[in-house]
């Protein structure tokens, strides 16, 4: 006898594609629907709520100074609404953090658009240990857009990282690379009261810090922009007797993340900071960089120091690799899927927004992409393959959603689930291989089939 099944009462998936020829950009497919039985002969891909892994902060990208610039300047009113709507909500992308320089960086310019190298506290003078000219009005165009972009959404994280420290702490006094005069430890305790000042007058802003790292990229340092050298006993040594004590002394609750810089050199770096009991009592836990070395790095950390957090905190495309196909499947390989397969809590891209021609630049990367490009004439905005990339993540993965066990199947289908915190799951899957790939996703003993192109990325959710 057939019994007539109700699609409308089946448990109901829906499904999100971005394939490598474009046809579709995070386009919302027709629902799929569990079934009782599997197909036979096709792989399966399992996913398991009791599995669990860590508690995901989000998705994000960087507000540099150069981002601001050309969200506030180059773009009408209407340009603008749209795009961090587009950004920043449940109607696009729904990025949830934000990572802030501290200072100046190598993307950041004047309200002229010309580059700027800047501190909060740049004197002609000897030195002023107690800060008495610190400001953080050069950072105008980023703090008007970050208090629009707080005040729309609470949830939004702000990370803060710096370049440089004040070129008058460094043994040379340059803004472009060298170190902190590490024979003067006036210039230690000034420094950890500079965070303090930040996070209180970006607090006193409507701007709350969430997190800062101690410093970007601490193992390498350019005379083209600002940078500054700090190897791993000059941090874990800096943390434990200044930076730490100047924010339990000023009732400081912003969380200190150390190193941040590439996977192939993190292990020995944070096992220096979270090794050292001392240090480590400061210590939330460390970040990476995508540029050299494998995410996998980011799980021996982890197996070693368990009880910290991991942070994949930058990443960038440019003009070096241009295909959308392979460099969707990158990112959805090493960093949405890869990263948070290895613990990260936070996948972020570099400069949230850049122009036509990779700028305004202060010094850096010349031919550097946007997570969006805007045109400086026209203010239109193109959406790159970093959009969606990061887009298949963090339009679905909530603050405080649980990474959950998923499978992999041939290296070339791969997976990351996760459970959010209204109990939603979300399975993130891209197909690395060289031809389509079909598979079956179990969940709860019920199945449902799909195909995936090459270099193409999904993004199904459905009710627990």
């Amino acid at each position: 006898m057939f019994i007539f099944v109700n699609p409308a009462e089946e448990q109901k998936v829906e499904a999100w594609l971005t394939t490598a020829d474009q046809k579709n950009l995070l386009t919302h497919k027709e629902p799929l629907f569990f079934k009782e039985e599997p197909n036979p002969d096709t792989p399966v891909i399992q996913v398991n709520p009791d599995v669990t892994f860590q508690t995901m902060e989000g998705f994000g990208a960087a507000v540099t100074g150069s981002s601001a610039y050309l969200i506030n300047h180059h773009m009408s009113a209407e340009q603008r609404e749209s795009l961090i709507k587009d950004l920043f909500t449940k109607d696009g992308i729904h990025m949830n953090v934000i990572r802030h320089t501290i200072g100046a960086s190598d993307f950041s310019v004047d309200q002229e658009g010309n580059p700027s190298s800047y501190t909060y506290n740049d004197i002609e003078t000897k030195q002023d240990y107690k800060l008495e000219h610190f400001s953080v009005a050069k950072d105008a165009d980023v703090i008007s857009l970050l208090q629009d972009l707080v005040s729309r959404n609470e949830k939004i994280k702000v990370l803060g990282t710096p370049w440089t420290a004040p070129a008058w702490m460094k043994y040379e006094r340059t803004m472009n690379g060298w170190y902190l005069d590490y024979q003067n430890n006036s210039v230690y305790q000034s420094y950890a009261d500079y965070f303090v000042k930040y996070i209180q007058a970006y607090q006193d802003k409507g701007i709350p810090i969430h997190s800062i790292t101690i410093q970007n990229e601490p193992l390498f340092t350019s005379a083209s922009y600002p940078s500054m050298s700090m190897n791993a006993e000059e941090q874990s040594r800096f943390a434990r007797e200044f930076l730490g004590p100047a924010f339990a002394k000023n009732s400081i609750a912003t969380k200190i993340i150390g190193y941040e810089h590439n996977w192939n050199e993190g292990f020995n770096y944070a096992s220096t900071l979270l090794a050292d009991k001392e240090t480590s009592k400061f210590i939330e836990g460390t970040a990476y960089h995508c540029y050299k070395g494998d995410p996998s790095s980011m799980s021996d950390v982890h197996e070693a120091f368990p009880h910290k957090s991991i942070y994949l905190t930058e990443c960038s495309g440019g003009d070096w690799s241009k295909d959308f196909g392979s460099n969707l499947s990158w990112y959805m390989t090493n960093l949405l899927i890869g990263g948070t397969r290895n613990w990260a809590k936070t996948v972020l891209f570099w400069n949230l927004a850049l122009d036509e021609s990779g700028g305004p630049a202060n010094g850096g990367c010349t031919n550097c992409r946007g997570v969006v490009t805007i045109d400086k004439k026209s203010g239109e905005v193109k959406r790159n393959v970093e959009y969606y990339a990061i887009g298949h993540a963090s339009k679905f993965i909530d603050p405080g959603a649980v990474r959950i066990g998923s499978a992999t199947y041939k290296g070339d289908l791969e997976s990351a689930a996760f459970i959010n915190p209204d109990d939603s799951v979300v399975l993130i899957m891209v197909n690395s291989g060289e031809g389509d790939e079909s598979f079956q996703v179990n969940y709860d003993g019920k199945y449902f089939s799909y195909s995936l192109q090459s270099n193409s990325a999904v993004t199904f959710k459905w009710s627990s």
